[in-house]
Parts: C-alpha cells; sequence; structure tokens
C-alpha cells in the first residue's frame, strides 16, 4: 500500500524546519565570509595596479602580513617577481593568505603543507618564513618555471588534487607580487590602528625584518642602523646616536620634546645602493613590507623617497611629504624611516 500524504500539520512542521534549516545555512555562510573577509570594523588593506586602471584587490591585515613574508623571503634568495607571484598564487588557494592550523589531512599553514610528506615539522610548516623557504627550495627545482604557465609551475610544488585551482587567484597575486617586490612604488596601502596600544616598539619591527628579509637588511648601505645620523630627517627629530646618555638631565629634557619622542620610536632601514635602488625598487619593497605589517607591529607612518604612509588614512595614504620638493624626496630615497606607534 502506498504511505498516506502527510498531514496539513506535519506539512506545516516540515516546511518551518526547512526554513530554519535555510536561515541556519545563510548564518554560517555570512559568518564564513567575515571570517575570510576580516569582518566590519576591522583595518582594509589594498593594493592596485601600478599601470593605472581599475585592476585591484582588497585583503585583511592577517594576510598582509603573510603576503609580506612570502614576498620577503622570494627577493632574498635572489628570486624574480614571478616566483612571488607563484608563491602568493598557491598560498591564496591552499589557506587564503592564512596560517591555518587544519586542512585535508595532516596538511598545515600558508601552503597546507604535509609534515608526512617530507615538508618539515609541524612547527616549521606553521612558521610563515619557513614555510615560504621550503616552498621556494621546490619551486627552484622546477625547470623553466618563470615561463611556465602559473598553475602549471604551482602544480608542479604542490601537486595538488584540483591543478587548474591556482590560475584563478594570478591576477591579484600578480598585482601583489608587483607591490609587495617594490616595483610597482606607492601601490600598497593598509589603514592600520591609529591609536593603538603598541605591543614592543622599534624593537619589534627590527625582529620582523630580520625574520623576513635576514641580518643584512638593517646594514645593506654598510652602516649599523643604531647609529644612523637622523639629523637631517625631513619630520625634523633629531640624531638617534647623538641623543645624550640615558639618565642624564640633557637626556630627560630632550626626551620630553615631541621631537625626541619621535626619534625613540623610528626605525630607519637603509636602502642599498645599486642598479635596485636606482629605481626605488628596493626601498619600495621594504616600503610596503612595513605598511603590510602596519597593524601587527602597530606602525603609525612610513616614509620613502618624498612619500609618506600615515595609519588611519582612508584616501591618499602615500601623500608627498615635506615641503622641501626635490631635494627632500632625493634624501630620503637612501632610506625608509618606520615610526611605530609610542
Amino acid at each position: 500500500m502506498p504511505e498516506p500524504s502527510p498531514t496539513p500539520a506535519r506539512r506545516g512542521r516540515l516546511l518551518r524546519f526547512g526554513a530554519a534549516l535555510a536561515v541556519l545555512f545563510a548564518l554560517a555562510g555570512y559568518l564564513a565570509v567575515q571570517y575570510l573577509t576580516g569582518g566590519a570594523g576591522v583595518p582594509r588593506c589594498r593594493v592596485v595596479s601600478g599601470k593605472g586602471g581599475d585592476a585591484s584587490y582588497e585583503f585583511t591585515p592577517e594576510q598582509a602580513v603573510n603576503a609580506a613574508t612570502i614576498s620577503a623571503v622570494g627577493t632574498s634568495r635572489g628570486l624574480p617577481e614571478r616566483a612571488v607571484a607563484i608563491a602568493l598564487a598557491t598560498s591564496l588557494q591552499e589557506s587564503g593568505l592564512r596560517n591555518i592550523r587544519h586542512g585535508d589531512r595532516d596538511s598545515l599553514g600558508l601552503f597546507q603543507q604535509r609534515p608526512s610528506q617530507g615538508w618539515g615539522t609541524t612547527k616549521q610548516i606553521m612558521d610563515p618564513t619557513y614555510a615560504a623557504g621550503v616552498f621556494y627550495e621546490h619551486l627552484a627545482k622546477v625547470p623553466d618555471y618563470t615561463r611556465l604557465p602559473l598553475t602549471v609551475a604551482a602544480q608542479r610544488v604542490q601537486r595538488s588534487g584540483y591543478p587548474q585551482a591556482y590560475a584563478k587567484h594570478e591576477p591579484d597575486a600578480t598585482l601583489l607580487a608587483a607591490a609587495l617586490t617594490g616595483r610597482a612604488a606607492a601601490t600598497l596601502t593598509c589603514e592600520g590602528r591609529p591609536g593603538a596600544t603598541p605591543v614592543g616598539g622599534p624593537d619589534s619591527v627590527r625582529a620582523a625584518l630580520v625574520r623576513d628579509f635576514g641580518h643584512e637588511v638593517l646594514q645593506e648601505a654598510g652602516a649599523d642602523v643604531s647609529a644612523q645620523d637622523d639629523s637631517a630627517a625631513p619630520d625634523g627629530t633629531p640624531s638617534s646616536a647623538s641623543r645624550p646618555p640615558s639618565g642624564s638631565a640633557t637626556a630627560t629634557a630632550v626626551a620630553s620634546s615631541p621631537a625626541a619622542a619621535v626619534s625613540a620610536r623610528t626605525v630607519t632601514v637603509p636602502v642599498r645602493e645599486g642598479a635596485a635602488s636606482g629605481t626605488g625598487v628596493r626601498g619600495w619593497e621594504l616600503a610596503h613590507w612595513a605598511v603590510a605589517n602596519s597593524s601587527a607591529l602597530h606602525i603609525e607612518r612610513v616614509s620613502y623617497a618624498g612619500r609618506e604612509w600615515t595609519a588611519g588614512r582612508r584616501e591618499g595614504e602615500w601623500a608627498r611629504s615635506g615641503t622641501q620638493g626635490a631635494p627632500a624626496a632625493k634624501e630620503s630615497a637612501t632610506e625608509v624611516r618606520i615610526v611605530t606607534a609610542r
């Protein structure tokens, strides 16, 4: 015998259950989007094309920090911009540029690398600097990887079950790579966290620079950054080398001045001389790295080549700095200045 049709009351319960389930799925989808995009109220980052046009990519401060690390590790190994773009597209696909502790089977981290497949220990893979480095080691072994389609090069490293998945991220990864390697000047901005309580200050900035670029980054111009002469700074801050000994009466007076307070929280990163710095590539790489890390390291201001980024500025983020015109711009092109919140 055929089963009896549901009664009106039962059909009503089923409809209400179905409606409740649909609402639940919609809420789950909304929360997932908010998690992936950083949610409302979270400072945003944006990269645009250096060639003009409408191409742009928006991402979260967390993604910005990871992208900056991936790029810095690549350029520090002498790898080309194309390698950085491949690595960024791979991480966008595998983890959304997030250092996650879960994945398919034992996959982990930015690139979903697996300890069981020889990529390293769990602790190593969860270190973004290590994860990026081991990705580049494998990529460098792919013959002519710079001439291969991006998705092919990425797949030869990852051996994914979805070999075409990387291609859709190429436009965003290309924009990011151009900015983070410094080729596209003043194209990466973040809102930052103006007024946030700082953690670590200048020492944290120096540690992060060394983590991503290596110890040479603070001494590229042949001078110890801690002994830089800051007296000619566009913002008028005194030289860190010329400050009086801590605890002296003079030191107390100087420390109470606004200029001394800014100097105490300024990290000056020299830009090495050579072909790269001739076009500002290295300087913009370091400046964009600092902006990408602005929320994590509580960076308030970044200056380079007569341009300045300030936390909290939504439009015109890379404004012209100072009032001295070309001479000031030429002077500041030899160094990147990073000012922490306090």
